[in-house]
């Protein structure tokens, strides 16, 4: 019997990579189903999320507000910043009271740290840059600050950058919550059944690397991107641990409050109610 092809889609950083490292080589048995992978920054697959193009793919929450129709969020897979997330950085130091005469490098505008920037002060100008080509253009001083993600995380100090805002710290001081950042979504059209398989079988994905971290680790390393081996295992912990098995009661809740404020102050256009699967 020939297996059906589910296409997940998800970024090219050590984290996703080693989230998706059991399906990737084998070290699971997917039954039916036979896992492709396409890889793309964030913003790039927002946007494909849109047309519907990936049975499963990684999409930020601020993003999923324009999916729920077509796609249904798996309850495993978040990216949740725990006290920590997107850092706006600068080359100057300079207060957060000043952002509205700021010129601003987002990395999308579909993105959960665009999201988060806008709650804390939706007054600024903003141009919107590939991900990893926010932290030169900030060096060469063509934006005034800009909004990292990724592993700038941990890099923008060795590139002379100076933090302004740490999102994930601001978001937690104000709701004692985690900020949501990623997901990962299923399409809708392949209907509940094959829905509640594919999402088991994420989810096994996923308990294996954390329960086999050594040899998960040793495969996302490929995928550090300027990263040494200390970062790269931070990163990962960061982002993969026992919230991704599971958002947890308070990371469904912060995933609903993220989306209400984003709602609330004119940023989302309807109300998202957020079901997980």
């Amino acid at each position: 019997m020939s297996k059906q092809t589910i296409c997940i889609a998800h970024s090219p950083d050590s984290d996703d990579a080693f989230m998706f490292y059991a399906l990737s080589k084998g070290k699971i048995d997917t039954g039916e189903f036979e896992f492709t992978h396409q890889l793309a920054d964030i913003e790039t697959l927002n946007e494909a999320a849109l047309a519907g193009r990936y049975e499963v793919t990684a999409v930020s929450i601020h993003a999923y507000a324009y999916l729920k129709e077509r796609y249904a969020l798996l309850s495993s897979g978040a990216s949740m910043g725990e006290g920590y997330g997107p850092i706006l950085v600068s080359s100057r130091p300079f207060p957060t009271d000043e952002l509205p005469q700021r010129l601003i490098g987002i990395p999308g505008q579909r993105t959960s740290a665009f999201l988060a920037l806008k709650l804390f002060q939706s007054d600024f100008q903003y141009q919107v840059l590939p991900f990893d080509q926010i932290i030169p253009s900030v060096q060469r001083r063509e934006v005034d600050a800009g909004l990292i993600i990724h592993e700038g995380q941990l890099t923008y100090r060795v590139d002379g950058l100076y933090k302004i805002l740490d999102l994930g710290e601001w978001w937690m001081k104000t709701t004692e919550l985690p900020l949501p950042l990623g997901g990962n979504v299923i399409r809708r059209d392949l209907g509940v059944e094959k829905i509640h398989r594919v999402s088991r079988l994420i989810r096994e994905s996923i308990r294996y690397a954390l329960s086999h971290r050594e040899e998960a680790l040793a495969y996302a390393h490929q995928f550090r991107r300027g990263l040494d081996s200390q970062q790269a295992d931070e990163f990962v912990s960061m982002y993969v641990n026992e919230r991704t098995v599971d958002y947890g009661e308070d990371g469904r809740e912060a995933v609903q409050l993220f989306l209400d404020r984003g709602h609330e102050a004119g940023l989302i256009p309807h109300r998202v109610v957020v079901d997980f699967v």
